[in-house]
């Protein structure tokens, strides 16, 4: 089968994010099937973006074929990325013979966080000799999300563009497959047919919990040290941004600074780092350590320096699709208890009986939430760790999430 996949902000492991359009190629190229993926020459997610000459410039990464457009750079959500999706769309829409002639796709996927990107997809199907199908896939709800967190007008000219293209997304699409597990309701209010909507989630490879990547020096030592002084560790791997609101967790550090037996480790980078180790400062948090990024692949190392892994965020109207954070994934898959603070419906978590979840900003749950780990029986905790691990290898496996997306087409 010869599949295109659409996805604007496309990355690998070396490049860096986002990684789920690799993860499931690769899987697809393992099984005998050409895999291209068209995406942008420059993202703001990726550590490092390709050097590109010519649109669609081709190259081959772990046989999965990447072609690259021409978008130009841009700063922050304003003009300049507005633009680069211009540019993204109207060169896809452009070059869909070519797309046609010189890859001949049975499936297309249009996997972008934006929705413009149907167009060109339902351009290529019409124009396939074959009965081409064409999969909408939506990693975060836009325009929802545009009116609901950025405060932007319903009228909007962005917003309508993206309300437009949402529309005929669901209304034209074979399937659309959401990363998110409540989203049915929503789009189905926009045209999506019953028995379209698929929820396929992020997931984990397997292989890279085998051979991890070992811990940068420093951070081993700080582990080293916390272990040796007997502290449970309440760990948080990720991005700190404003949405990841580890303002909250600092609340909860503070509320447990009496106590002399736990510690919270923040791993990671973002905006709001230096203004969260301020505060640590201010509040004269003794235990609380910030230690810088680590590379995905020592992430399995990193988490079994834990013993409960905090995932938390701000009180979003979005977080009513539900949760998909690729966090969650990980942190199941390192077989620890996870301590969720997000007001959502029922999460993996809860129905894997992995850990606990609290509602956004709720301290005092969480507090007693960490209590309640720590003070279980090893087994107990043990049983915890083993459901979500057990979980992840057999529901979250992307070799099964990618046989779950071609069963759609078969």
């Amino acid at each position: 089968m010869n599949i295109v996949l659409i996805n604007h902000y496309a990355g690998s492991p070396d490049m860096g994010m986002e990684f789920r359009p690799y993860y499931i190629a690769r899987e697809w190229v393992k099984s005998g099937h050409r895999v291209s993926i068209i995406a942008a020459d420059y993202s703001h997610l990726r550590r490092k973006n390709p050097e590109v000459e010519n649109d669609f410039q081709r190259e081959i990464i772990d046989g999965i074929e990447y072609y690259w457009i021409k978008t130009n750079r841009y700063e922050g959500n304003g003009v300049s990325r507005a633009m680069t999706m211009a540019r993204f769309v109207a060169k896809l829409w452009i070059h869909t013979d070519m797309i046609v002639r010189e890859i001949e796709p049975d499936m297309v996927i249009c996997s972008s966080t934006y929705p413009l990107d149907t167009f060109a997809g339902q351009r290529i199907r019409r124009k396939s000799r074959k009965k081409t199908k064409l999969i909408h896939e939506v990693h975060d709800m836009w325009p929802a999300t545009l009116i609901e967190v950025g405060g932007m007008s319903k009228l909007h000219p962005f917003v309508v563009a993206m309300q437009i293209g949402e529309n005929s997304a669901y209304r034209h699409s074979d399937y659309v497959v959401s990363l998110l597990p409540y989203a049915e309701e929503y789009m189905r209010e926009h045209g999506l047919a019953e028995g379209k909507f698929v929820c396929i989630p992020n997931g984990i490879i397997e292989s890279e919990w085998r051979d991890p990547l070992t811990l940068p020096e420093q951070h081993k030592k700080t582990f080293d040290e916390l272990h040796e002084q007997g502290k449970f560790i309440v760990g948080y791997f990720g991005g700190h941004a404003l949405s990841n609101a580890l303002e909250n967790l600092l609340a909860v550090a503070e509320g447990m600074k009496e106590r002399g037996d736990v510690h919270f480790v923040l791993v990671g980078d973002g905006v709001e780092k230096k203004n969260l180790v301020a505060e640590c400062d201010r509040m004269n948090l003794k235990n609380v350590t910030f230690l810088d990024p680590v590379p995905k692949l020592s992430v399995p190392n990193l988490c079994r320096e834990f013993d409960c892994v905090y995932m938390g965020g701000k009180d979003s109207p979005l977080y009513r699709f539900g949760l998909c954070l690729n966090k969650m994934f990980d942190s199941m898959m390192a077989g620890k208890p996870v301590i969720c603070a997000i007001t959502t419906p029922r999460t993996y978590i809860e129905e894997y009986e992995c850990g606990f979840r609290v509602d956004s900003g709720d301290t005092e749950g969480c507090k007693k939430l960490i209590m309640r780990i720590k003070d279980m029986p090893q087994g107990e905790r043990n049983k915890m760790g083993i459901n979500g691990r057990k979980a992840a290898v057999s529901k979250f496996n992307y070799a099964v999430l990618a046989e779950k997306f071609l069963s759609l087409v078969k």
